[in-house]
């Protein structure tokens, strides 16, 4: 972490968790409820699977995700946010709620449907 933010500062320990790519995006589709793997993967076109794995191994160290095992044929492994994943929901609305306002061109004014994101 950068010197002048210290693990001291709640905003800079707050950003190491969500700031990179994807993790954000990852939380925002967990809010639905669990996903599997293959959901995940569809719901961020362009994350490979590396990356998405990395995330949600990261995600699970700092208690933000669950990973469920189920022992089904073919196995079944679910992902689903904890409380504390739970208590970055208003963090994700507020970014989503500044994307639109600020980042996103309006969908009536281009034809286009918005996705929720």
């Amino acid at each position: 972490m950068n010197e002048v933010h210290s693990s001291e500062c709640a905003v800079a320990c707050t950003a190491e968790v969500i700031g990179a790519k994807w993790t954000a995006v990852i939380v925002h589709d967990l809010s639905e409820g669990p996903r599997r793997f293959t959901q995940l993967e569809h719901a961020c076109p362009g994350i490979s699977p590396r990356t998405l794995s990395e995330r949600l191994a990261t995600l699970e160290r700092e208690g933000i995700v669950v990973r469920r095992s189920y022992a089904e044929s073919p196995p079944r492994v679910e992902y689903e946010l904890t409380d504390k994943g739970d208590a970055l929901l208003p963090i994700i609305d507020a970014m989503r709620s500044f994307g639109h306002t600020w980042l996103v061109d309006e969908p009536a004014r281009h034809g286009s449907v918005s996705h929720g994101r």
